[in-house]
């Protein structure tokens, strides 16, 4: 901002911005005096509605270059070459706290990235975990609901949180990881990314692939534990927001090496399980994850509110030779992400600078609403028109797949080994005996807190299909805790 004198929004100058206007010197305040008017009114309205998950969040800007040749199996154009570099902007966030909860805290992490490549925005919307609780997005609010503050006591309720847990058995596998030791990451430079769920690639010759995406820390994994992190919380709620900005601003710039798991679409019906299912993994002795690129976040925001609270992500913002897959719960995010952002920040968000394309121009056919900066000046609004404006390409982005059957509620088709606790036994007996050891010691901290027996009963004998072992000393912690 220039130096000069203060002035009104409508760039008249301030005589007095220490004094509002009255009737004589002990009077009422007048009316009239309009700076104080335009300044209570502006401050009535300088927040928007947090978003309803992942509102605690951080971010920062840099780059992802190609490492290695894809072009056998996708056509998008900031992954052509190697050596290609591409502007990101990535925010990291926690997913049920509010806008003002601390970072340190046992939850899972938003891992947001938009790449602002020459063929428009690519968002990949993921988490710092492969997995999720659930695979239908038609459960997502209630699963949120039971996450979030009770409407009655005002606080996260464990008989809500353990009693949607225990009657989705899914959730399993995503639950074990989140109180085990990565269930609360020492900083946002210090944890995995994921794109989580499967999505399309398709090249130039129209195969399709599909894949899934990994972004390894190299700083190295580091987490806290819950004793460690209850301090931390308390001490710094903005612990992790400031790791990140005071690194970049050290130099200290963090870097992510990007992978994707590769399955020819051919093999997905035939697959072992459900290879579009949220809460499960592919085992990389299946689908090894192959190098793809670098990440690196060099810049951080100049305005949080502007360039992080304002930022949208929507995973249905894909480009040429990326797409979606038939992930129930991705399906349901490529319309629930951009409706909340409509709400949330306007229907002209995508024309602020954080979120509008940085090699390309968005061509559209959008006009008017809050926030509408006329940038389209003359131009016609609709589509076909004889005047010179943006016209369709004929070429899909992605590949289309075939479908077949009745209309109706359907559960996604059964596979040979489908099942909901093969692999959080897996993950489990993959742990040492101090990692068990936290596991059990966090899962049942959390379920003595339940009032009903039987909701705390129904979760450990879901831990208990996963693994006997498993089970049995889980069910041994919460007695003891209770007496």
């Amino acid at each position: 901002m220039t130096q000069g004198p203060l002035t009104t929004e409508a760039g008249a100058p301030v005589a007095d911005n220490q004094n509002s206007e009255t009737a004589g010197a002990g009077g009422p305040v007048l009316v009239q005096d309009q700076l104080l008017l335009e300044k209570l009114a502006r401050f009535n309205r300088e927040r928007i509605p947090e978003r309803v998950v992942h509102a605690r969040g951080a971010g920062a800007y840099g780059t992802f270059t190609v490492t290695a040749d894809v072009t056998p199996y996708t056509r998008a154009a900031f992954l052509s070459e190697v050596g290609k570099r591409t502007e990101v902007f990535l925010r990291f966030s926690t997913v049920a706290g509010n806008l003002g909860a601390a970072d340190a805290v046992r939850d899972p992490r938003g891992f947001a990235v938009k790449f602002y490549t020459e063929e428009g925005n690519y968002d990949l919307v993921g988490n710092n975990t492969p997995v999720f609780f659930i695979k239908d997005a038609v459960k997502f609010p209630d699963f949120i609901h039971t996450q979030k503050r009770d409407p009655y006591t005002g606080s996260q309720e464990a008989d809500s949180v353990w009693d949607f847990w225990g009657l989705s058995p899914e959730s399993t596998h995503q639950v074990t990881w989140l109180f085990g030791d990565r269930g609360i990451p020492a900083s946002y430079r210090h944890m995995d990314g994921f794109g989580s769920h499967t999505f399309q690639w398709n090249n130039e010759a129209g195969e399709v692939f599909w894949v899934k995406y990994h972004f390894k820390t190299d700083q190295g994994i580091k987490n806290l534990t819950a004793e460690e992190a209850e301090v931390l919380a308390g001490r710094d709620p903005d612990s992790h927001q400031r790791d990140l900005r005071e690194a970049i601003e050290r130099g200290e710039y963090p870097t992510w090496t990007v992978g994707v798991q590769i399955m020819p679409a051919a093999d997905a019906a035939a697959y072992r399980f459900n290879p579009f299912d949220l809460t499960k993994v592919w085992p990389h002795a299946d689908h090894p994850v192959v190098e793809i690129g670098k990440l690196e976040l060099d810049r951080n925001p100049e305005n949080i509110f502007a360039e992080v609270e304002q930022s949208i992500f929507s995973p249905a913002h894909f480009v040429p030779g990326i797409g979606p897959s038939p992930d129930k719960m991705l399906q349901g995010r490529l319309f629930a992400y951009g409706d909340a952002h409509r709400y949330r920040v306007g229907v002209n968000a995508d024309h602020l600078p954080v979120n509008r394309p940085h090699a390309t121009e968005a061509r559209t056919h959008s006009r008017d609403g809050h926030l509408y900066d006329g940038r389209h000046k003359g131009a016609k609004n609709y589509e076909p028109n004889s005047f010179g404006g943006p016209f369709q390409t004929d070429r899909p982005l992605w590949q289309p797949i075939p479908v077949g059957g009745v209309t109706g509620d359907h559960r996604a088709p059964v596979h040979a080994e489908d099942d909901d606790f093969v692999q959080a036994g897996n993950l489990y007996r993959l742990m040492s005996e101090d990692e068990k050891e936290r596991l059990i010691g966090n899962l049942a901290g959390s379920l003595a807190k339940v009032s009903r027996a039987d909701i705390a009963e129904r979760a450990i004998g879901n831990f208990r299909r996963a693994d006997e072992d498993f089970g049995k000393r889980l069910e041994a912690a919460v007695q003891a805790l209770r007496g």
